[in-house]
């Protein structure tokens, strides 16, 4: 079983990188996860602050989670009338 050594943000590739003892590694790409699922500013702003803050939740969410529910339960989006 392989353990996770690090997961970071890298401001370079604009990727959450997570790097594993067996010498694997993930990156993931956060403007195409964004452009995916983020319906709105707000959703938007929830996975940027899970990206910078907590690099780890973040890729837990988006590879084994359901992001788009995550996202509908945590954030209110009101439109103006």
């Amino acid at each position: 079983m392989r353990k996770l050594i690090s997961c970071e943000f890298n401001f370079d590739t604009v990727c959450v990188e997570m790097k594993f003892s067996d010498g694997s590694m993930i990156s993931i790409d956060t403007i195409a996860v964004e452009n995916e699922i983020a319906d709105n500013m707000y959703q938007r702003s929830e996975l940027d602050y899970l990206i910078y803050n907590d690099p780890v939740a973040y890729a837990e969410l988006i590879l084994s989670g359901d992001p788009e529910t995550y996202l509908k339960t945590v954030t209110e989006y009101k439109p103006l009338d």
